[in-house]
C-alpha cells in the first residue's frame, strides 16, 4: 500500500444473509475492511470467496472495529449475540443495528449498552437486498445525534439517504410505517395483476397501464416481472414481511387503531406461508391472490 493510499476502515458484520451480505458488499465498496460472521458456514465461505474476512465466531467480527453492524432476523437474536460479545464490545463501540424488530426491544437494548459505554443505534433499512446491492437503500435511524454524525461515513456507504427519526426504537417504529405502505402496494399489485389474468387480458400489458398512469408506485418496476414471470427467487422473503405485519398490526391496535387493511394482509400472509411459500420472494403473494383451482367450474 502506498504512502497515498488511504486504509480501510475496518468494520464488524454480524448476520451474512439476504440484507447482511448486501450490506457488507456496500461497506466494502465504501472503503470498509469488513469482518463478518454468519452461523451458517456457507455463508461464510460465500463471503470468503467474494474477497471479504470471515471470522469465526460473533465475537471475532466484534472486535473488528469500533463499528458493528448488526442484520439479524429480530432483536432476540441481536440480544443473544451481543451478550455473546460483550467482552469485545469496548465503551465508544457503537452497534449499527439493521433488524426490523420490536421498538420497545431496540430502546431496552440502547439503554443496557448505554451503561457500559457502548452507544446502540436503532438503523432500519427500507429496500430489499437487490435494492441496497444497487445503493438505494433508506435508512431510518434511532439514536443518539453524536454517533449518528461519527457513522456518517458508514451510512454514505450503505445508501444516498439516512433519516435520524429520534431516539433508539423510532427507527423501528418508523420502519413498521414504511413497511405498511410497501406491503400493500405490493399486495394490491399482485392482486390487480391476478384479477388482469381472470378477467382474461393481458397481465404485462395491464402492468405497463398502472405503470403509465396514476395507479404507478416504484413497487412494480421489480415485483410486477417478478410477479408475471413466477420469479420468487427471494430479494426479501415472505415470511420476513408477515412478521413485520404482525408487528405492524400489534402496535397499531395498541395505539388505539383498527389496522383493518394490515389484519387482512396478514391473513392473506399467513396463507402463503401455510402453503410453504414463506421462503420465497415476498412477491410470491399472488400466488395466494391467484384463481381459485375450482373458479372455472362455477363460471357460468
Amino acid at each position: 500500500m502506498s504512502p497515498s493510499t488511504p486504509r480501510a476502515r475496518p468494520a464488524g458484520l454480524i448476520g451474512l444473509g439476504l440484507l447482511g451480505s448486501a450490506l457488507a458488499e456496500r461497506l466494502r465498496a465504501g472503503g470498509f475492511a469488513v469482518t463478518g460472521y454468519d452461523l451458517d458456514p456457507a455463508r461464510r465461505d460465500a463471503w470468503r470467496c467474494s474477497g471479504g474476512a470471515a471470522a469465526e465466531t460473533a465475537a471475532g467480527a466484534a472486535g473488528a472495529g469500533d463499528r458493528l453492524v448488526l442484520s439479524l432476523p429480530t432483536h432476540r437474536e441481536s440480544a443473544a449475540v451481543l451478550a455473546e460479545c460483550a467482552a469485545e464490545l469496548r465503551p465508544g463501540t457503537i452497534v449499527v443495528d439493521t433488524t426490523t424488530g420490536d421498538p420497545e426491544s431496540a430502546a431496552r437494548l440502547a439503554a443496557e449498552w448505554a451503561e457500559r459505554g457502548v452507544t446502540y443505534l436503532d438503523v432500519t433499512v427500507s429496500g430489499s437486498s437487490a435494492q441496497v446491492r444497487e445503493g438505494g437503500a433508506v435508512l431510518m435511524a434511532g439514536g443518539p445525534a453524536a454517533a449518528m454524525a461519527a457513522c456518517a461515513d458508514l451510512f454514505a456507504a450503505l445508501g444516498p439517504a439516512v433519516f435520524h427519526t429520534g431516539g433508539a426504537g423510532t427507527g423501528a417504529r418508523m420502519k413498521l410505517v414504511t413497511n405498511l405502505v410497501l406491503g400493500l402496494n405490493r399486495a394490491a399489485l399482485a392482486e390487480g395483476l391476478a384479477l388482469a389474468q381472470g378477467l382474461g387480458l393481458d397481465a404485462a400489458q395491464a402492468l405497463a397501464i398502472m405503470r403509465a398512469g396514476p395507479a404507478y408506485a416504484r413497487i412494480m418496476d421489480r415485483k410486477g416481472e417478478k410477479m408475471l414471470r413466477g420469479d420468487f427467487a427471494p430479494e426479501a422473503r415472505l415470511a420476513q414481511h408477515l412478521k413485520d405485519v404482525r408487528l405492524i398490526v400489534a402496535h397499531g391496535q395498541a395505539a388505539g387503531l383498527p389496522m383493518p387493511l394490515s389484519t387482512v394482509h396478514g391473513e392473506v400472509l399467513a396463507a402463503a406461508e401455510r402453503a410453504g411459500w414463506g421462503e420465497l420472494d415476498n412477491s410470491a403473494i399472488i400466488r395466494v391472490l391467484g384463481p381459485r383451482p375450482d373458479a372455472a367450474e362455477g363460471a357460468p
